[in-house]
C-alpha cells in the first residue's frame, strides 16, 4: 500500500533528527508579532518618558521654582545626549546575547528610570527635587537605544524582504507615538502646577505594566525567515572597516542625524515655540500629536508599498525637500491671531514626510551594506539623530528671544530660521546617492535569487 507520508516533510524530519538539514528551511513564524508588539511597547514608554514634559515646561518650570525653561528643556536634552552612550553596549548585547537580552536591559532601566522620576516629584520634599528627576531620565536614557536600536536586527531575524519596511515601521514609529501619547496626556493630566506630582505617578504605573511582555518574548526563531537572514554576518571590527568606507552609508547617516535631531528638538520645544503667541499649552499638545499621528498614519499607507515595490531612494529625493519646505513654513506660521490651521497643516505634512523616511532609511541602508551587522548601523543611525537632537536643543534655546526681547517677547523665530536653514543644507545629498547600478538591494537580491521550494508555508503558529 502507498504510504500518505509527504516526503519532503520526511525528508526535514529526518534531518532534524540527526543534527543536519537537507536543504535549506525558510519558514515565517506568527509568534514574531508577539515579540514586535513587546518591542513597540517599550519604544512607546521610552518616548512617552522623553516628551512627557515638553507639553507642560511652564507648569514644570512653576512647581520647581524655576527662574526659566531652560533646566526643564534638559529633562529632554540629557536623553538625548545619554543616548550615544548607551548605544554602544546596546550594539554588543544585540550581537553576543540576542535581542530578548537587548529587551529586558530597555525594560529594567525605563521601569527604574520611571520610578526614580516619581521619588523626584514626590518623595524628596514637598517641592520635590529637580536633580532627582534629571537622574531618573539619565536611567531612561541609558535604557532608550536597547528598544529603539533594535527593530533593524528583529526586522533582520524574523521578517522577510516582503515585509521588513512594514516591520521596522510598526517598532520604530512607535517611539514617536508614545511622544504623541505624552504630548497629548501631559497637559490633560496636569491641568495646574499641583498635578504635576501625580502625573509622574500615573505615567511611571502604566509604563511598568508595559514593560512586562519584553520578559516574555523568544530569543529567535527556529527557522530563519528567508535566505538573507541565515546568511553570517561581518564581525563587528570588519562591519566598521565596511561602513566607513560606504560613501551611501555616511549620507543617510548625515541625513538621518540631522532630520531626527529636528524632530528631537522641534519636539521638545514645541511648548516654547507657540507660547509667546498666545497658544495653550493644549493647542501645543494637539499640534504634536497632529505631527507625530499624522508620520504614523502615513507610513502605515506608504510603508507596505514600499515592501512591494522598493522604491526606496525615489522617495528619499521626492520627501527630503518637501521636509525642508515645511520647517521654512514653520518660521512663517506661528503668528498672534491665534489661528491653528496653519500650525497644524504644516506640522501634519511635516510627521507624514518625516516619519516614513524612518523606517526606510534603516532597511535601505541594510540593502546596501549587507552583510554588516545591522545592529550596528541603526544604531550609529540613532546616536547621531539623538545627539544632533540633543545640540539642536541647545542652539534653538540660547536663539531664543529673552522675556523682554522680540516681538512678541521671547518668541523662537531665530531659532526656526536656523531650523530651516540646516535642513535645506541636505537637500542635494540624496541625488548623490549614486547610479541606479550602485543601489543594488542586496538582501532582496539574495531572496530573490532563491527557489521557491526551499520555502514552508502556511505559516507556523505559536
Amino acid at each position: 500500500m502507498a504510504s500518505s507520508v509527504d516526503p519532503k516533510a520526511a525528508r526535514i524530519a529526518l534531518a532534524s533528527d540527526v543534527g543536519f538539514v537537507e536543504t535549506p528551511v525558510y519558514r515565517s513564524f506568527k509568534r514574531r508579532w508577539y515579540g514586535l508588539v513587546a518591542l513597540m511597547l517599550l519604544n512607546i514608554v521610552a518616548s512617552w518618558a522623553w516628551l512627557s514634559f515638553a507639553a507642560i515646561s511652564s507648569n514644570v518650570k512653576d512647581f520647581y521654582g524655576l527662574s526659566s525653561e531652560t533646566p526643564v528643556n534638559w529633562l529632554s536634552t540629557v536623553i538625548l545626549f545619554t543616548y550615544p552612550i548607551g548605544s554602544v553596549p546596546c550594539a554588543y548585547v544585540l550581537n553576543h546575547h540576542g535581542i530578548k537580552a537587548s529587551m529586558v536591559i530597555s525594560a529594567v532601566f525605563l521601569v527604574i528610570g520611571s520610578w526614580i522620576r516619581v521619588a523626584g516629584a514626590k518623595c524628596c520634599s514637598d517641592s520635590g527635587s529637580f536633580g532627582v528627576l534629571i537622574f531618573g531620565q539619565i536611567i531612561i536614557g541609558l535604557g532608550q537605544p536597547f528598544a529603539l536600536n533594535a527593530p533593524s536586527y528583529y526586522t533582520d531575524m524574523w521578517y522577510t524582504s516582503k515585509s521588513r519596511v512594514s516591520a521596522n515601521a510598526l517598532a520604530s514609529l512607535s517611539n514617536p507615538l508614545g511622544g504623541a501619547i505624552g504630548q497629548l496626556v501631559s497637559p490633560a493630566f496636569v491641568t495646574k502646577t499641583s498635578e504635576f506630582p501625580n502625573s509622574v505617578l500615573w505615567t511611571s504605573i502604566i509604563a511598568t505594566i508595559l514593560c512586562v511582555p519584553a520578559f516574555f518574548i523568544p530569543s529567535r526563531p527556529p527557522f530563519p525567515p528567508c535566505p538573507s537572514a541565515a546568511k553570517p554576518k561581518l564581525p563587528f571590527s570588519e562591519s566598521f572597516k565596511a561602513l566607513k568606507c560606504n560613501c551611501r552609508f555616511i549620507i543617510i547617516f548625515v541625513v538621518f542625524s540631522v532630520l531626527v535631531g529636528f524632530f528631537n528638538s522641534f519636539s521638545s520645544l514645541i511648548n516654547q515655540v507657540m507660547e509667546p503667541y498666545g497658544y495653550s499649552s493644549d493647542d501645543a499638545g494637539i499640534d504634536g500629536a497632529v505631527l507625530i499621528v499624522a508620520g504614523i498614519v502615513y507610513s502605515a499607507i506608504s510603508s507596505p508599498i514600499l515592501d512591494r515595490t522598493h522604491s526606496f531612494v525615489l522617495v528619499l529625493r521626492i520627501q527630503i525637500p518637501v521636509i525642508v519646505i515645511c520647517y521654512i513654513c514653520l518660521v512663517f506660521t506661528q503668528t498672534t491671531d491665534h489661528q491653528l490651521v496653519g500650525p497644524y497643516i504644516v506640522s501634519g505634512v511635516l510627521g507624514a514626510a518625516s516619519f516614513s523616511l524612518l523606517p526606510l532609511a534603516l532597511e535601505w541602508v541594510q540593502e546596501q551594506v549587507f552583510p554588516v551587522s545591522p545592529e550596528l548601523t541603526s544604531s550609529i543611525l540613532w546616536a547621531g539623530g539623538n545627539c544632533l537632537g540633543g545640540i539642536f536643543i541647545v542652539v534653538m534655546d540660547a536663539l531664543k528671544y529673552g522675556p523682554e526681547q522680540g516681538n512678541p517677547p521671547g518668541n523662537m523665530r531665530r531659532s526656526l530660521i536656523f531650523q530651516a536653514a540646516v535642513a535645506a543644507a541636505i537637500i542635494p545629498l540624496p541625488f548623490w546617492l549614486g547610479t541606479k547600478d550602485q543601489l543594488r538591494n542586496r538582501r532582496i537580491e539574495i531572496d530573490n535569487a532563491e527557489t521557491s521550494d526551499h520555502t514552508v508555508s502556511p505559516e507556523q503558529s505559536l
